[in-house]
């Protein structure tokens, strides 16, 4: 099969998920295609919603369509790194055994991430750079593929450890689930307070995910929508000669390298999903938001004058 009948096989594919998905999940358009966006792209997915948006419905739902193993773990204060990645004991021959933690599933779900200690965070983080984890000296890999979606409640601050830039950065996506429509809302209310319990079928396998991970990276991209990507991401750093005066007069601290990547990435799978066979500058601007939402820090300036971080990004646009 040639590269660009194997695409248009994803892309069909794709649709297919994303109606299969639909089955259970009302709305939220935007959210399960930049899920799936950042599946595909081998990267992992930051949600900030207030309570009761079906997240947690939205993993479960998404991992048995795709047809991968998941599991949620709730963060709390007292969480230790070990009740995530496992830890050892000794055993009834009085051998040491090594007890995989939650973390070895396909699909993680780490709820109210930000309720958890540094430390804690730290070891997930980990797992998440290097898709494996270390125990006593010894490296164990973790299922692949392997994806982590965590949440974030933006209201309850009290009582929280947030995210330092630096472990944001690990997170490709970071996704504003908003309310549904009223529309919507009548929908998901009908169907959730009636006997209807729709059945999801798996879609894809493990390996179907792996190959096209692959083959979506070897899709070509040209110089101008490189620089393009790489240009936007410059614009956010105020040391930077192409940062426009926006930049310098509301922004502390501006994107890294990791963002440039992860716009090309993205870019990628976007094209693929809407069936073409190489990415352009719509593509880059249409993950753009979700990828430097997260990578940019406001100066009090802009905290004061009530500049959101999305308005700059816009600007920037």
């Amino acid at each position: 099969m040639s590269a660009t009948q194997q695409i248009d096989q994803f892309t069909q594919d794709y649709h297919k998920l994303s109606n299969e998905i639909h089955k259970v999940i009302v709305g939220q358009d935007k959210v399960v295609e930049e899920v799936l966006i950042s599946i595909f792209s081998k990267g992992h997915c930051l949600l900030v919603g207030v309570p009761g948006l079906a997240k947690t419905l939205l993993v479960s739902t998404i991992s048995q369509s795709l047809g991968l193993s998941s599991n949620r773990i709730q963060f709390t204060p007292d969480l230790m790194p070990s009740d995530i990645i496992g830890s050892e004991i000794l055993d009834e021959n009085r051998q040491f055994k090594f007890i995989k933690g939650p973390i070895f599933h396909n699909i993680v779900l780490a709820d109210e991430i930000n309720r958890t200690p540094p430390k804690t965070q730290a070891a997930l983080l980990e797992a998440m750079q290097e898709k494996s984890v270390t125990a006593a000296g010894t490296t164990y890999k973790l299922p692949a593929p392997f994806f982590v979606l965590a949440t974030q409640n933006p209201i309850e601050q009290e009582g929280t450890y947030p995210l330092p830039e630096a472990q944001l950065d690990r997170f490709m996506f970071n996704v504003w689930v908003d309310y549904p429509s009223f529309e919507e809302e009548v929908n998901i209310v009908k169907a959730t307070t009636s006997n209807l319990n729709p059945q999801v079928s798996a879609q894809l396998s493990a390996e179907d995910i792996l190959r096209y991970q692959n083959l979506l990276r070897d899709l070509p991209v040209t110089d101008n929508v490189l620089e393009y990507a790489v240009g936007l991401v410059a614009k956010t750093r105020k040391d930077d000669p192409r940062a426009p005066e926006l930049t310098k007069k509301y922004i502390a601290w501006g994107a890294g390298p990791r963002a440039s990547q992860n716009l090309i990435i993205a870019a990628k799978t976007h094209a693929a999903i809407k069936g073409k066979y190489a990415p352009d500058i719509e593509d880059v601007r249409a993950v753009a938001m979700p990828i430097l939402r997260h990578r940019i820090v406001r100066n009090y300036r802009a905290e004061a004058e009530g500049y959101s971080v999305d308005r700059i990004i816009a600007e920037l646009f």
